[in-house]
């Protein structure tokens, strides 16, 4: 069976941004010991007209450029988040249309919380192994939400990634998907029911036996699939909640920080769930050099990863930048944007 590769991929992130010494200074708690406990110094905040769609759509776009084919050649469409706008009615459908893809589409929306992008990249990658498709994307995009007060309102981002993936043997091809797997429990660390508008989170569990015991599994097994050890990794992308878990994973499994670097966003722009690990993912596919690997594992609460181990077929692609200057808000504008969604 033929092996799939990323022909083409993207990212979209907003411009506005709330330091994470503005969230600590309203709640009354030290800006210094947040921003030290978490690493993280800002996140990414949508605009009031921006939501899991529209960031969706300017990622897919920037991929399609990318890749240099026709949206017409592209028919099937993953969607994964856990902010869709809509609870019922597609994201992926209204994507097909407005990206103008091929309306024999094979098109659906994902939840899986913060790996509902990677699934999406498998079930990509098994359509186009398979010969049922030629071309197709998966997008990861969120407009993530933390209550106002909890823990998860420092991190808590928006942003969105997307990649298009067809044969390894296109003329485009840049990255082959050399092997995938997935490791998954009933361990709810993390949930939201139905008609509330913030999720609930179970404080410290969401390391143990969550995120670190997921994460470890996944990453093992896929390597031990590949017979590779952790030094011949070139690249490595974890799921990032913050900036210690990944690092703290990464340490305990024999991986540098020199590995984890190129694709290590999250002090930057927060955590972005769906788009988390897809959007460090577009990081390393810029800067990565042919025959490099990159080993991408990412993590759902509830819990599972995805663990992908990908080559690169050529030397990575620089992608077009915004000219947008950051703006940052104060923490009431903050709040009034999120309650704008």
């Amino acid at each position: 069976m033929q092996k799939s590769a990323i022909i083409g991929f993207g990212r979209y992130l907003p411009k506005f941004r709330v330091k994470t010494a503005s969230i600590a200074q309203h709640w009354g708690q030290d800006p210094k010991g947040i921003v030290s406990g978490l690493g993280i110094s800002q996140k990414t905040v949508p605009g009031r007209e921006e939501d899991s769609y529209t960031m969706a759509f300017e990622a897919a776009r920037q991929a399609m450029d990318v890749a240099e084919i026709q949206s017409s050649e592209i028919s099937a469409i993953f969607v994964g988040s856990e902010s869709h706008p809509y609870a019922v009615k597609p994201t992926s459908s209204m994507l097909a249309s407005s990206l103008d893809l091929h309306p024999f589409c094979h098109c659906a929306d994902l939840e899986f919380a913060c790996k509902a992008g990677t699934a999406g990249m498998q079930i990509v990658d098994s359509f186009v192994r398979s010969g049922q498709v030629s071309y197709g994307m998966a997008i990861g995009t969120d407009a993530a939400q933390g209550k106002p007060g909890d823990a998860l309102e420092y991190t808590a981002a928006a942003g969105a990634a997307a990649v298009i993936i067809g044969s390894e043997k296109t003329p485009k091809a840049l990255c082959r998907i050399d092997h995938t797997l997935s490791f998954t429990t009933d361990t709810p660390d993390f949930w939201r029911p139905t008609g509330e508008k913030y999720p609930h989170h179970a404080g410290r569990f969401t390391g143990e036996p969550a995120y670190f015991r997921h994460m470890k599994e996944a990453t093992q097994g896929i390597l031990a699939i590949a017979k590779l050890k952790p030094a011949e990794i070139d690249h490595i992308v974890f799921h990032m909640p913050n900036a210690k878990f990944p690092k703290t994973i990464a340490k305990k499994l024999g991986f540098t920080e020199d590995q984890l670097a190129l694709g290590f966003i999250v002090k930057d722009i927060g955590n972005t769930y769906a788009a988390c690990s897809p959007l460090g993912l577009t990081y390393v596919l810029e800067k990565a050099k042919k025959n490099e690997t990159i080993l991408l594992v990412s993590y759902g609460s509830g819990s599972g990863s995805d663990a992908f181990l990908m080559t690169m077929l050529r030397d990575g692609v620089e992608l077009s930048r915004d000219d947008r200057q950051t703006e940052y808000l104060s923490y009431d504008q903050y709040l009034e944007h999120s309650h704008a969604l």
